[in-house]
């Protein structure tokens, strides 16, 4: 049975603080990431940054939607993030792409677990990091890369309604999506199923796993 986001809707709304950190570090201690072997697929990783919204102190996590002259996947929602150079692991590459796309600053110790690899249609393999980010920094996004930055309150996950499942006929499996309240808009896969596997994993303390949803047709390029 879930237990909720935490302990209370008032901490949910209001808390960037030591009772929520911990509830994340003792349910991400507890999961045993999926990894991926496959040579097919570039590696990738994408940082679920867990930061204190300055106008209202809520916890949330950033989103950002890509700029739309981007060649590949312009002008959708996604997760700060982007392949793996050589000799880096995904850790390394989430930190180092949060610095280039929102100038955040980030070290290893702010990272506060990782989900299971999620393979793209696109030919990529995704390891989201988690990241704690305790001082407040401004964001100061790369208008190269990001378009807009979004600070999405974590109450937007634990709503009715999430996810969404969609058939389509060029496969048998689902496309997962989300509507995010404070967006009012709908996000697919896969930032919507590694979102789905965060609530799951980090708030909930469940072992859901999302490798297996689709991605929506504008997604396969």
């Amino acid at each position: 049975m879930s237990r909720g986001l935490v302990v209370g809707k008032d901490d949910l709304q209001f808390g960037f603080n030591d009772t929520l950190l911990s509830h994340c570090q003792n349910n991400l201690g507890a999961f045993l990431p999926a990894t991926i072997q496959d040579d097919e697929l570039r590696p990738a990783a994408v940082a679920i940054v867990l930061v204190r919204d300055p106008s209202t102190g809520a916890a949330c996590f950033l989103l950002t939607r890509r700029a739309s002259r981007l060649s590949r996947h312009g002008g959708q929602y996604a997760l700060p993030g982007g392949r793996l150079d050589d000799g880096e692991d995904a850790h390394s590459a989430a930190l180092r792409e949060l610095k280039e796309e929102l100038g955040l600053n980030a070290t290893q110790s702010s990272v506060i677990g990782q989900l299971d690899d999620f393979p793209t249609r696109s030919g990529f393999r995704i390891t989201p990091v988690i990241v704690w980010l305790e001082d407040h920094q401004a964001v100061q996004r790369d208008p190269a890369e990001v378009e807009a930055v979004f600070f999405v309150p974590i109450t937007d996950l634990d709503q009715p309604g999430i996810p969404r499942l969609h058939h389509i006929p060029e496969s048998s499996n689902p496309v997962l999506s989300m509507v995010l309240a404070s967006l009012e808009d709908e996000i697919f896969s896969p930032t919507a199923a590694i979102l789905f596997q965060f609530r799951e994993v980090t708030f909930y303390g469940r072992s859901t796993r999302v490798a297996h949803y689709e991605q929506p047709l504008f997604a396969w390029q």
